[in-house]
């Protein structure tokens, strides 16, 4: 595998950090890039520990592991999409929640990062760098999470509450998308 090849891969595999640092970013009252930084480098972190898990593991696990990531992504999403709506419409005085300790981005990172987990099964099946592409894919997905909070944060000031729903819609609906295309739907 190649180095425009793994570029592919890292890109891709950003997206749903890129979409889940966006909502981080609407809950957002001011942009903090010290705040961005620790975004990008939980979901940066994360990835790259699910890609040597999942390389380490290789074909020990592959059907099991295959066979339930999905689930345990869209669960995931769903219950903390549900929570950002229900912030949003319950507490509508004070709906940011900029925090970013562990409790907080323990679940949005390992919810986006377990796609990592099957792509560093599939590394190990393959003659694949593995430095490079942990490299790669963390650099990628720490740029694209301070990107994507920072867009976040901008649209959120403007609408609020309705950009914090608008959000938990969108984790709720990434969640489905990820369940579905597992279960040969999409």
């Amino acid at each position: 595998m190649g180095i425009i090849e793994l570029l592919l891969i890292s890109i891709s595999l950003s997206m749903d950090s890129f979409a889940v640092s966006i909502c981080k970013g609407l809950s957002m009252k001011k942009f903090d890039i010290k705040k961005g930084i620790v975004i990008g480098l939980y979901f940066c972190i994360f990835h790259v520990l699910m890609i040597l898990f999942g390389y380490t593991l290789g074909n020990v696990c592959e059907n099991i592991i295959n066979s339930i990531d999905h689930w345990i992504a869209f669960i995931l999403l769903l219950i903390i999409g549900l929570n950002m709506i229900k912030e949003a419409i319950l507490d509508e005085d004070d709906s940011s929640n900029d925090k970013v300790d562990i409790k907080t981005m323990f679940p949005l990172s390992l919810a986006t990062s377990i796609d990592a987990l099957a792509l560093g099964i599939t590394f190990s099946f393959f003659k694949v760098n593995l430095l490079l592409a942990i490299l790669l894919i963390g650099i990628i997905v720490f740029i694209v999470a301070v990107i994507g909070t920072k867009i976040g944060n901008r649209f959120g000031r403007k609408y609020e509450s309705k950009a914090q729903i608008l959000g938990g819609i969108i984790l709720i609906l990434i969640g489905l998308k990820i369940l579905l295309e597992h279960l040969g739907v999409l």
